[in-house]
């Protein structure tokens, strides 16, 4: 992980965005279903990233 803070918290704050947006897109079918998952991924990844280790 990114020890400067003033790197990480710009990422942690796109990917956090990106994975709700792809959330909020995603459609009902199974392809929709594709497209929650990976925003669900992207989201953890990005609250991760946001955390203090």
């Amino acid at each position: 992980m990114l020890r400067k803070t003033h790197i990480r918290r710009p990422i942690a704050v796109v990917l956090m965005i990106l994975g709700a947006a792809m959330i909020f897109l995603a459609l009902q079918t199974w392809v929709g279903a594709l497209v929650f998952a990976l925003g669900l991924f992207i989201e953890a990844a990005g609250i991760a990233f946001s955390r203090k280790e």
